[in-house]
């Protein structure tokens, strides 16, 4: 019986999943191609400009652009069922290849970023829940205030004018220098900025979330009856009120994945760093239409994953969702 819940149970979540990623990939299909601009300049360039109505006519059916809308989604999810794409307009080559050399920079940047974000913001809402009400614990939260809500943008160039034009310390921009692609130090020294932006835009955000959900522990009645018994302070902090918080936490970081993966991609623009990010911007910026729409359906996807996985770590932990998920999954095999 629990065997029969359990494949119910991830039966709906696949049947959710591919309902959700063919909704997106019909949205973003739709709307890239009724966005302004022409998908012509990024292939054709300037030549665009010289050509006559009918060379006009001929660029565009060898695109495929002068069919209906619907017959080209057809025919794109047709393609990418066997795992073609399309060629990038821009590049003329195909968007997997152009994909392939981007997306390790990204998942440098992005993953080592997320890893220091949910390392630091345990160990800092820790901090502040232990040393509750000092001065330390109000001097970190006005901080994190302070750096929390200024805009990536905004850091990222504040920190190039700092430390790239006036300290001329941390380059401005890309991954390597020119010639420098295999030297680890080079590289190092350019995920500086980006990564500190990274971190420091988020950082605070989940530390304040730990926090306040340590002491919601700590106020717990258990705990003040653990403190009545006569155990330290310490010892229910850390072997009580953490040790219950860490899951929801661990639900709440996997929400996050997105957010950070969102504030990367912002980063990399303004850096020049050469991501998923920055070649997000471009296709849309040229039209670049089977890159774009690739590009948005691996985001997508990104997202939809991270939001099932949260609501399946929920589910586990947290009971009142069990039993609201296995009366579900009864009244379905009742039908």
């Amino acid at each position: 019986m629990k065997s029969r819940n359990r494949v119910l149970y991830y039966g709906k979540k696949a049947a959710a999943f591919l309902a959700s990623v063919l909704l997106l990939s019909v949205l973003v299909f739709y709307i890239s191609r009724l966005a302004p601009g022409d998908p012509l300049v990024s292939y054709y360039g300037d030549r665009v400009e010289k050509m006559t109505p009918e060379e006009r006519a001929w660029a565009e059916e060898k695109l495929g652009l002068k069919d209906p809308i619907s017959v080209q989604y057809i025919r794109w999810a047709g393609n990418a069922l066997h795992g073609d794409f399309g060629i990038s307009y821009k590049y003329k080559m195909d968007v997997m290849r152009v994909i392939e050399g981007r997306i390790g920079n990204t998942l440098v940047l992005g993953g080592i970023g997320f890893l220091l974000i949910f390392t630091l913001a345990l160990l800092l809402g820790i901090f502040c829940a232990w040393k509750e009400d000092t001065w330390l614990d109000r001097i970190i939260c006005k901080v994190g205030t302070i750096t929390g809500c200024i805009p990536e943008f905004w850091l990222s160039l504040l920190l190039i004018l700092v430390f790239s034009m006036q300290l001329k310390w941390l380059p401005s921009s890309g991954a390597y220098s020119v010639g420098k692609q295999a030297d680890f130090s080079d590289r190092v020294c350019h995920l500086i900025l980006p990564m500190t932006v990274v971190v420091l835009s988020h950082l605070w955000y989940y530390a304040y979330m730990i926090r306040n959900k340590i002491l919601d522990e700590v106020r717990e009645e258990y705990v003040l009856l653990a403190r009545a018994k006569g155990l330290k302070r310490k010892t229910v902090l850390f072997r009580h009120c953490l040790r219950n918080t860490i899951p929801s936490y661990l639900g709440i970081m996997a929400i996050s994945v997105p957010h950070v993966l969102g504030g990367t991609y912002i980063v990399e623009t303004v850096f020049s760093y050469p991501g998923i990010g920055t070649l997000a911007y471009e296709s849309a910026r040229y039209k670049d239409y089977n890159l774009l729409m690739l590009l948005c359906l691996m985001s997508g996807i990104v997202v939809i994953l991270c939001n099932m996985a949260a609501q399946i770590i929920n589910e586990r932990i947290d009971p009142r969702m069990r039993e609201k998920e296995a009366a579900e999954t009864s009244e379905v095999m009742m039908l």
